[in-house]
């Protein structure tokens, strides 16, 4: 009787985490953040250069949410075939345009329309994020590959929105758009040289985005979110006015507060995206209830600038990461749905920024930034109760 040795089969390689992918998307969502809210840190030498009111000046955000609100649900139906990729590569080249129009366009309807095209290249973005994060990570770390988008919405609040105020001020807050959208067409070369391509799913269409918002716990957790990112935004979205509150505050303090903000994001981006994927259902509630004391302390205390400081911190250590564990929550109940829980919570994101900016500016220029904030706070804690009672709805087999 003879024996044969038996062959060892080949080893299988482990995917990896492809970082030079997931750091240019970091890279494209801080350019795409900073443009954004780049109004927020410029409101006041906008609103002057444009001889409008603050509030006014507020609706370029609005406007650019609205936009996104549209693009969100149905970028999957209009480029069912497209690879995200492209995509990707797309949204970046119409980001660039919006920018650089809007550092020269002479009037406010101009810049409407500008405005509008980002809000489209944003929800594009955002929507394609967790497909195109996906392919980049490895098997379960789906939510440190989100961190990577995610991160980039930090680095905006810590240099993109405070380098705009620092340039409104020493030059023109113009050139602070032109450098965004110059930036932003470099990094779409990036783009399209760094990721591999990334196939569409079949996640496009209204009827499969609505079945998914119907799977247990989809339509609780969907509502506590456009609920929190609501209750943030009408207070972030006129923080400098906030901010203005305090005694003989100056461009270079809301600048040193507006980057606390940012650095907060910074370090909550890296320590929550490491726990994450274990640890997304306690942090989906207790972060909003934290951002809502948060938001009170600076309501409450306008003269303690060392509090002010340490809330500020704190507001954004916790919201700079929300993308990451909603995102996560979405891997986790619906990991065969990817883009369309994706494109869920980009529409869900979209419509809070559009009521924010919208209904905050009226609020703010009729009643105040106080009673503005006042609002959020309770919004943010009903928020905070929803997402807590989807978590407790038993996931579908």
């Amino acid at each position: 009787m003879t024996t044969t040795a038996s062959v060892p089969l080949p080893a299988v390689a482990e995917p990896r985490m492809r970082y030079g992918g997931l750091i240019v998307m970091m890279l494209m969502s801080f350019l795409l953040v900073t443009a954004e809210f780049l109004p927020n840190g410029v409101l006041t030498e906008m609103a002057a250069g444009l001889g409008i009111t603050p509030g006014q000046a507020g609706q370029t955000v609005t406007v650019t949410a609205l936009a996104g609100l549209l693009m969100a649900p149905t970028v999957g139906l209009i480029f069912p075939r497209l690879d995200r990729r492209s995509l990707v590569v797309g949204a970046a080249a119409a980001a660039a345009v919006s920018s650089i129009v809007v550092a020269a366009a002479p009037h406010f309807v101009t810049i409407l329309i500008a405005r509008f095209l980002l809000g489209a290249a944003i929800s594009t973005y955002w929507s394609m994020s967790i497909t195109v994060a996906s392919s980049l990570s490895a098997p379960g770390r789906i939510g440190r590959a989100v961190m990577f988008t995610s991160a980039g919405l930090s680095l905006a609040t810590v240099a993109g929105v405070p380098l705009g105020v620092v340039l409104s001020e020493a030059l023109d807050w113009r050139l602070a758009f032109l450098f965004v959208g110059v930036a932003s067409a470099v990094v779409g070369v990036a783009v399209r040289v760094v990721l591999p391509p990334v196939p569409a799913v079949s996640a496009s269409g209204i009827r499969l985005l609505v079945d998914t918002l119907r799977r247990p716990g989809a339509a609780l957790g969907l509502a506590g979110h456009v609920l929190i990112v609501l209750g943030h935004f009408l207070a972030y979205t006129y923080v400098r006015l906030a901010l203005e509150r305090l005694p003989e505050v100056d461009a270079t303090t809301v600048v040193m507060l507006l980057t606390l903000f940012g650095a907060g994001g910074l370090v909550g981006n890296i320590v929550i995206g490491m726990v994450v994927d274990r640890a997304f259902g306690v942090l989906a509630v207790a972060g909003p209830l934290l951002i809502a004391a948060a938001i009170v302390v600076l309501l409450a205390m306008p003269g303690g600038v060392v509090a002010v400081a340490a809330a500020v911190f704190a507001w954004g250590f916790l919201f700079a990461s929300w993308l990451i564990i909603v995102n996560t929550w979405v891997g986790h109940r619906m990991p065969d749905r990817l883009e369309a829980g994706g494109s869920l919570v980009v529409t869900g994101f979209q419509l809070a920024i559009v009521v924010a900016a919208g209904v905050g500016g009226v609020l703010v220029d009729a009643v105040g930034v106080a009673v503005t904030d006042a609002v959020g706070v309770v919004l943010l804690v009903a928020g905070a109760a929803l997402f807590g009672l989807s978590l407790r709805v038993p996931r579908s087999r």
